[in-house]
């Protein structure tokens, strides 16, 4: 077969199984679509097909078709972070500033001080899951900010499917995963800083602030129409501006959606973009994804090493959090449960946790057999939340209906 026909057969996989999986084993419940999406990427990568059927995977998964699909993962991803960012909106939080930052710092910090506890455990067990280009203290807080990552996406989409989207406990949640969202692209940024390019970098954000006050008096003067044209010109510049000066590309795209207000264009369009680059295009973001997975560590326990340490970064994940929300809980005076529900739901990591990861593991920050541990960690706290939220949410009808 040539790259086309081979490129098409890996399309061919990565939308028919996934959807066969989740469709026939009725997997909605504990595992959502984009979760068997993200799962079966994984399976299909090097460390699982990869390693059963060698001669498939490298028949399949040759260089030209891995980089084929790479270029469509890295506009779907670029896509998506820049309508998290559009969707950012900060003035509720603003409005509850106070209930909002004491809660969403405990729920950010907790599992962050954790995660960088649990990064410097690992650490000292072995050297092979810092990357080649990072410092100790890059290291830590890259894995400890990845254990306190809400994906604030996936998070909308749990609580349309739950019924509490538009009821106040929905609306206050967003608050909390919003500056969080915030908080882990500046930590990203921070990580990502380079002396030895800072000159670029500085002259970038200047352009980016300056080109941004433009950019929203011009969006105001133009019909809606052409404003969907701006902003997608607008996102390939900025993600090609922070790519350049070695921010990377994907904290150019959250920064071009953030300075975009979401009320320019019709909410019911934006939801349809959003559910259509997660249906036509993230998926092949998760098979470019399960195909830098890597398994144990060299001469080091082998699969099994990956497995502990993904479980270790869930447990200070969870933990974390659940920690950091009943210290909330107690500080604010909410009501019995209110603390644990919020908890578990902020549990939610796909996508936003995988990106930031991706990002990790593009800068050599991080290895493939971390990157691995991560994403494991991702999956496992994502499916945790609705089974684990769902029986809270029928015990806890007056908690939904409270603002603050």
């Amino acid at each position: 077969m040539n790259t086309t026909e081979l490129f098409l057969v890996a399309m061919l996989i990565v939308f028919t199984l996934p959807y066969l999986i989740w469709r026939l084993g009725h997997t909605e419940y504990w595992a959502p679509l984009v979760v068997v999406q993200i799962i079966t990427g994984i399976v299909l990568g090097p460390g699982v097909l990869g390693a059963w059927l060698p001669g498939y995977y490298s028949a399949v998964f040759t260089p030209a078709v891995i980089q084929s699909l790479n270029s469509v993962a890295w506009w779907a991803v670029s896509l998506f972070v820049f309508i998290a960012g559009i969707e950012l909106d900060l003035s509720q939080a603003w409005k509850h500033r106070r209930e909002s930052g004491i809660t969403a710092g405990l729920a950010l910090g907790m599992p962050l001080l954790l995660g960088c506890v649990a990064a410097g455990v690992m650490l000292d067990f072995s050297s092979g899951w810092i990357g080649p280009q990072a410092q100790t203290w890059q290291f830590v807080a890259g894995v400890g900010m990845s254990c306190a990552v809400t994906a604030l996406p996936i998070l909308i989409l749990f609580m349309e499917k739950l019924d509490i989207l538009r009821r106040p406990i929905g609306q206050r949640i967003l608050r909390y995963a919003s500056l969080d969202d915030i908080a882990i692209w500046g930590v990203l940024a921070l990580i990502l800083l380079d002396w030895g390019r800072v000159g670029k970098q500085l002259a970038f954000l200047a352009a980016f602030a300056l080109l941004a006050l433009l950019l929203r008096k011009l969006m105001l003067r133009v019909p809606e129409s052409d404003r969907w044209y701006l902003a997608l010109i607008w996102l390939i510049a900025c993600a090609l501006g922070a790519d350049w000066c070695g921010l990377h590309f994907m904290v150019g795209a959250f920064l071009a959606g953030a300075v975009i207000d979401a009320h320019w264009f019709n909410q019911e369009e934006m939801d349809t973009l959003r559910r259509h680059v997660l249906l036509v295009l993230m998926p092949v973001f998760f098979l470019s994804t399960g195909l830098r997975t890597q398994w144990g560590l060299p001469g080091d326990g082998g699969v099994a090493t990956v497995f502990i340490a993904g479980a270790w970064l869930l447990l200070a994940s969870v933990v974390g959090k659940l920690i950091g929300v009943h210290v909330a809980g107690r500080v604010l005076k909410w009501q019995p449960g209110e603390a644990s529900l919020i908890g578990w739901l902020l549990q939610t990591k796909a996508l936003i946790m995988i990106i930031f990861a991706n990002v990790l593991l593009d800068k050599q920050v991080i290895t493939s057999q971390t990157f691995t541990a991560l994403l494991l960690m991702a999956v496992g706290s994502t499916m945790l939340t609705v089974p684990v939220v769902t029986p809270m949410l029928r015990r806890l009808q007056a908690v939904l209906m409270r603002s603050s």
